[in-house]
């Protein structure tokens, strides 16, 4: 037994059309934000993709293929065993090469964590990882979308939430030095690596990390991890809708207040 709330258990997909093989589990279930009470220290997901797994081999050729047909909506999980959907945690870099999908479709995923390189999709209009449970955040990039306007996504199952009203994972201080980026702690970073500023796409020099809600499309308020290359770009970041953290900030434990008047 451990006392880590992130660690996985198992249960079977229970949608149809969505891959897998009967009652082969495509997806792992984690303990992080248990209903009716927030663990006194939320984290990340700790897993690291295995970049040799068939699931992600596969996930590669099907980007790959959907690059070079242009194709507008991109389903790639149905294209998927069980078994290879439980092996991907993350998508790959190369997911910011779809600059014509207007859908995404995530169902039932076993992701832990979106690259930041969806910022690169600027065709986006929907995005639905729905019942992707492990999902707890997603990328500031994701904000930046020009043409996003519908996601569907399990918001009882996000840091913030305005359900239960978690926190956030605490965020440490800077990190100095491009070297050092490029080989990150997921379970401490939320990401392997960092490339660009989610503010203005600039070099990253000393990455400034914080949290911020945001609508992003429709009426979801969304946690989103910003990665800042400086102090100006977290002061030009947006204000939070009402009953949210009115700024960024380096998270915790602490609840999220409700809304005045609840």
């Amino acid at each position: 037994m451990t006392d880590d709330p992130c660690r996985p258990a198992v249960f079977s997909n229970g949608f149809a059309g969505m891959g897998g093989d009967g009652e082969q589990p495509v997806a792992d279930r984690c303990r992080c934000l248990p209903v009716g009470r927030s663990p006194r220290r939320l984290r990340f997901h700790r897993e690291r993709q295995d970049t040799s797994a068939p699931g992600w081999l596969r996930l590669l050729e099907l980007i790959e293929e959907a690059a070079a047909d242009g194709r507008e909506e991109f389903r790639p999980l149905t294209e998927l065993t069980a078994e290879q959907r439980r092996q991907v945690v993350t998508l790959p870099p190369t997911i910011g090469t779809l600059t014509g999908v207007r859908e995404l479709v995530l169902y039932r995923s076993n992701l832990v964590r979106i690259p930041a390189e969806i910022g690169r999709m600027r065709s986006l209009e929907v995005f639905e990882p729905y019942t992707s449970y492990r999902l707890h955040w997603f990328p500031y990039e994701l904000a930046r979308l020009p043409a996003l306007r519908g996601s569907t996504v399990s918001t009882r199952a996000l840091y913030g939430n305005a359900k239960y009203r978690p926190g956030f994972p605490a965020l440490p201080g800077p990190v100095d030095g491009p070297a050092d980026l490029g080989a990150l702690d997921p379970g401490v970073r939320g990401a392997t690596e960092v490339r660009a500023c989610s503010v203005c796409d600039g070099p990253v020099v000393e990455l400034r990390q914080a949290w911020i809600s945001l609508h992003t499309s429709g009426h979801d308020v969304l946690p989103l991890l910003v990665n800042a290359c400086s102090d100006a770009c977290l002061a030009s970041l947006p204000a939070p809708p009402e009953g949210y953290p009115p700024g960024w900030h380096r998270g915790g434990p602490e609840p999220v207040p409700p809304a005045r008047g609840r």
